[in-house]
């Protein structure tokens, strides 16, 4: 016999032995999956006729388009707006902002963090500067949920957090249509479309953070949270006292112990964590660099003819002069009647309406091990932006609280209330209302260029 008829014959794929690991997977996440789906089709049927085209703000996707070419700046003569962009002129090798007239040498730019633009570089690859922003956040906005879902369901597993699978998809879908979420999440527009992409990379953090369990991929979806929104760069203190202080009644004495010997971050996953987020960050440092002139500059005192330089060129991008009315804008705003209907103010309305569940946490059932940790997460998050030149402007709400809002829903769940008994369902229940509203009612920059 030959020696083909004696060889040994290779055993066969196994048939259909992909399906199978697609069920698995499916049948494994199969709550993720309807909630992103349901989600999916609820917010693109909110954002309308806005879901088939693109946003009037699309600066990420012109930012991708400009890497695309080989170039960081962006085309002037494609701009499409003069609306927060920063425009850098080199004076004796000195860079200003730049004034009119404006020159041929003058170099524009988008001043927000870059990895929106990363995200959406291999579509812009394909749609060129026509992708569709709109429908972009629509999608990372179900995403998102599905995420969440996914560090409620963990928290349960891992934390104990007694929560069951229909109370987890109802806090969920409370991030997604009870919050500020909503009305960012189906409009585009870059100033939204980060907050919307930032509690993504938010989730996908908290997945590998809580009891630093996987410090390397925490480190990098961090470092991609931050590159989405800046602000989120302060939330890498709950991986830090996951790491070094994760004892309740404890966490002072591991904190002092910590400091008292700086070697041990090398003995730590803090290390890990630290490798995980570098490479994005030295990038995002040289990027800095090249266009404004320093690795912490990401472009804001560049801003063209923008309302903020006056503020920016007075006091400075924070300043305690800003606090008041920040807080007026978080807190103290609400709604008027006037010209025969109700109206909301553009700076912002207070988070005792737009996120009602805050009452809740002011008196928690119960304070488990990540009580703490949350609260000073929440803490770091939002304090630097109450000294901030902006108070978000123009929003429905205070958009800037999008940030830390996953953390502000994580304390209720871990909070020991009953979601079923009459206070929290009446305050749920306002939160979905008022965000309905404003998911209908907000117009976004068109609104904005048209005048209130």
């Amino acid at each position: 016999m030959s020696d083909a008829a004696n060889a040994t014959p290779q055993a066969p794929a196994a048939p259909g032995a992909l399906s199978t690991a697609l069920k698995l997977w499916a049948q494994a996440y199969r709550v993720e999956l309807v909630l992103f789906l349901v989600s999916f089709f609820t917010l693109a049927m909110f954002s309308g006729q806005r879901f088939l085209r693109q946003s009037a703000a699309p600066h990420f996707v012109y930012q991708a388009r400009a890497w695309l070419d080989g170039r960081q700046d962006i085309d002037p003569e494609v701009l499409p707006n003069f609306e927060d962009w920063a425009c850098v002129r080199d004076v004796g090798g000195v860079k200003q902002r730049c004034t009119r007239p404006l020159l041929p040498t003058d170099k524009w730019y988008s001043s927000f963090p870059m990895f929106p633009s990363a995200v959406m570089l291999p579509f812009v690859a394909v749609n060129g500067y026509q992708l569709n922003d709109t429908s972009f956040g629509v999608f990372v906005g179900a995403l998102a949920i599905a995420l969440f879902y996914s560090v409620l369901r963990m928290l349960s597993e891992a934390e104990g957090s007694a929560r069951t699978k229909g109370e987890n998809a109802a806090l969920a879908l409370l991030l997604g249509f009870g919050t500020l979420f909503f009305y960012a999440s189906i409009r585009g527009e870059v100033w939204f479309s980060a907050e919307v992409m930032g509690v993504a990379f938010t989730c996908a953090y908290l997945r590998n953070a809580v009891g630093a369990r996987k410090p390397l991929w925490a480190g990098v979806f961090w470092s991609m949270a931050v590159l989405t929104r800046t602000p989120l760069l302060f939330t890498g203190v709950f991986f830090f006292l996951e790491a070094v202080a994760p004892t309740p009644g404890q966490r002072m004495d591991e904190v002092k112990a910590f400091f008292a010997k700086p070697g041990e971050l090398f003995k730590t996953k803090l290390q890990p964590f630290l490798v995980g987020a570098a490479p994005l960050a030295v990038i995002a440092m040289a990027m800095n660099q090249t266009r404004f002139g320093s690795i912490a500059e990401f472009g804001h005192r560049f801003f063209f003819e923008n309302r903020v330089n006056q503020d920016i060129d007075t006091f400075g991008l924070f300043h305690p002069s800003y606090l008041s009315r920040n807080l007026e804008a978080a807190f103290l705003l609400f709604p008027k009647y006037a010209n025969g209907r109700l109206e909301y103010s553009p700076w912002g309305m207070s988070l005792f309406l737009t996120l009602p569940a805050l009452v809740l946490l002011l008196m928690p059932q119960q304070k488990p091990r990540l009580h703490w940790p949350l609260w000073l997460t929440v803490a770091a998050c939002a304090l630097p932006g109450f000294f901030y030149q902006n108070t978000g402007y123009a929003q429905f709400g205070f958009r800037f609280s999008i940030d830390y809002t996953p953390y502000l829903l994580l304390l209720l769940a871990v909070g020991g209330w009953n979601l079923k008994k009459p206070l929290p369902v009446a305050l749920l229940t306002l939160g979905v209302l008022v965000n309905f509203w404003g998911a209908l009612g907000f117009k976004g920059y068109t609104e904005l260029v048209r005048g209130w």
